[in-house]
């Protein structure tokens, strides 16, 4: 923090290590940031999260009021293709960004779409339940595999291939299965895996066994 600093972004879960920050580090950031600086909490992937010392950023808001949260519809509530998402914040901060927002941003439909989806708690909790089965899951494969990984909190798995994933990433192209490269992050050797469908599980640990040349029968 200098004195050009005048926002912070800070994603909980993290985007790609799906790592978090607890609640005592969240709190001692935020009594140590000065008051005149934005602290932008990006909680995406909120709501996959189940640890008792993971934050909830909206409890910090009437004693921080130059906190912004920010989630979004794309991920557990599975409306991606909408491109929507909320934000809350003090009614001055809200103030500058509606003189700055475009007019129509969001449409009715999408309005009555994010309504019944906070509603649906049940496909919620059922989303959440599948996420935590496949990270297992993934979690014990790749732990089969002797493939380093970083336990996530999220809907994916960052792992380490301890060399240039881009022939693994373009193999596992070859046969149908989309990984995501974060050399963008400066993460030269890992690849970042998001936790699907049992099927789509297996149809990933069993390409990538056959790309690494582990077989394909193991499951």
């Amino acid at each position: 923090i200098s004195s050009k600093t005048k926002m912070i972004f800070l994603a909980n879960p993290n985007n790609p290590t799906g790592t978090i920050v607890e609640t005592g580090e969240l709190e001692w950031f935020l009594q140590r940031v000065p008051h005149d600086i934005v602290v932008l909490i990006d909680e995406a992937y909120f709501e996959y999260v189940d640890y008792d010392m993971y934050p909830d950023s909206l409890n910090y808001h009437k004693s921080n009021d130059n906190i912004i949260t920010v989630r979004t519809f794309s991920k557990i509530y599975g409306l991606a293709g909408l491109r929507l998402g909320y934000g809350m914040a003090s009614e001055e901060i809200i103030s500058y960004m509606n003189r700055v927002r475009e007019p129509f941003n969001v449409n009715i439909l999408s309005q009555f779409a994010a309504e019944s989806a906070l509603e649906d708690t049940e496909h919620v909790q059922n989303s959440k339940i599948l996420n935590r089965d496949g990270k297992i899951f993934l979690m014990d494969q790749l732990g089969r595999l002797g493939i380093e990984y970083i336990e996530s909190y999220a809907n994916f798995i960052l792992i380490d291939l301890k060399k240039d994933p881009t022939e693994v990433y373009s193999s596992l192209l070859e046969l149908g299965v989309i990984v995501r490269p974060v050399q963008g992050y400066g993460l030269k050797t890992h690849l970042r895996i998001t936790i699907g469908l049992p099927k789509e599980n297996e149809r990933f640990i069993n390409a990538l066994k056959k790309v690494l040349g582990a077989g394909i029968n193991a499951i």
